[in-house]
C-alpha cells in the first residue's frame, strides 16, 4: 500500500474528528478509498468516515488493507505536520507498521506499529428520520456553547419552521431558535415535529473539526439517535448519537 495525500493538514483534521470520540479502531483501505466505522467505548455514539480514493494524488492498494491504529497517538503524529506538507502513507512489507512521511521544506518520517483491533462489522443505523436541518457549523457551535452554561444535556428539535437548541437545569433555561430566514440556516425539511435530548459534550466534540462556515446536516427523529454529517475537505464524517431517555 502506497498513498500520497497533498494536504497533510486536512488529513489531520479528519483524524482529529475521529479521535475525539474513538480511542482505537481499524481503517479499511480498498479500491474505493479510505474508510472507518467504529463506536466509542461507551457505545452511545458511532463514527462513519470515508475519503474517496480520487482525493489522493497517488493511491496504490493492490488488495484490501486493514490498519488497526491507536487514534490518539496517530493524532499526535499528525499534529507534527506543517503548513503545506504533503502526506505519504505506506505499509511495511510484513504488515506490522505504518510509515508516515511528511514532505515539505524537508522530509520527516515516522513509523508506528499497527495494533490488533477486534471489532465486528458495524451496520449503519437504519432510521427513517422525520427532519433534516442544514445549518452553518459556527451557528450550531455557538448554540451549544450557550447551552453549556445551563446544562450537560441539550435538546435538539424542529417544528418545521425553526430549528431549536434548548437546555434547562437549576441554573435556568435556554431556548435558541434559528428560523428559515436566518442566514446560517440553509434548509429545514420536516415531515413532522421532531425533538430529542443528547449529552452536550458529545455534540461539541462532534463539531470540533468543522469550520464555522461548513454546512452541517442534522437529522432528527423524536426519541431516536441524531445523525450529524459534514465534509472535511474531500472526506465525509458522519456521527450517530443515542438520545437520553428521560424517566418520569
Amino acid at each position: 500500500m502506497e498513498l500520497v495525500f497533498e494536504d497533510a493538514g486536512l488529513f489531520k483534521r479528519a483524524v482529529d474528528a475521529i479521535a475525539v470520540l474513538i480511542d482505537e479502531a481499524e481503517f479499511i483501505v480498498d479500491q474505493k478509498g479510505f474508510a472507518l466505522k467504529a463506536t466509542d467505548p461507551s457505545q452511545i455514539s458511532m463514527v462513519d468516515f470515508f475519503l474517496d480514493k480520487n482525493a489522493f494524488k497517488e493511491f496504490k492498494v493492490p488488495s484490501l488493507v486493514k490498519l488497526g491504529l491507536d487514534l490518539n497517538y496517530l493524532s499526535q503524529i499528525m499534529a507534527r505536520a506543517k503548513s503545506k506538507d504533503a502526506l505519504e502513507l505506506a505499509l511495511e512489507k510484513d504488515n506490522s507498521r505504518l510509515h508516515i512521511v511528511f514532505k515539505g521544506e524537508g522530509t520527516r518520517r515516522f513509523s508506528i506499529p499497527l495494533i490488533d483491533v477486534s471489532a465486528a462489522e458495524l451496520p449503519s443505523p437504519k432510521i427513517d428520520f422525520d427532519a433534516e436541518i442544514i445549518v452553518a457549523a459556527g451557528s450550531l457551535q455557538d448554540s451549544l456553547k450557550d447551552a453549556s452554561l445551563i446544562s450537560s444535556h441539550v435538546s435538539l428539535g424542529t417544528d418545521g419552521a425553526a430549528f431549536y437548541v434548548k437546555a434547562h437545569s437549576s441554573k435556568g433555561t435556554l431556548n435558541n431558535e434559528l428560523s428559515k430566514k436566518d442566514k446560517s440556516v440553509k434548509e429545514i425539511k420536516a415531515k413532522k415535529d421532531a425533538a430529542a435530548m443528547f449529552p452536550l459534550d458529545y455534540l461539541q466534540n462532534m463539531l470540533k473539526s468543522a469550520d464555522s462556515a461548513t454546512s452541517v446536516s442534522v437529522c432528527l427523529k423524536s426519541s431516536a439517535p441524531v445523525k450529524i454529517a459534514y465534509p472535511i475537505g474531500a472526506s465525509t464524517i458522519t456521527y450517530f448519537l443515542a438520545p437520553r431517555i428521560e424517566s418520569d
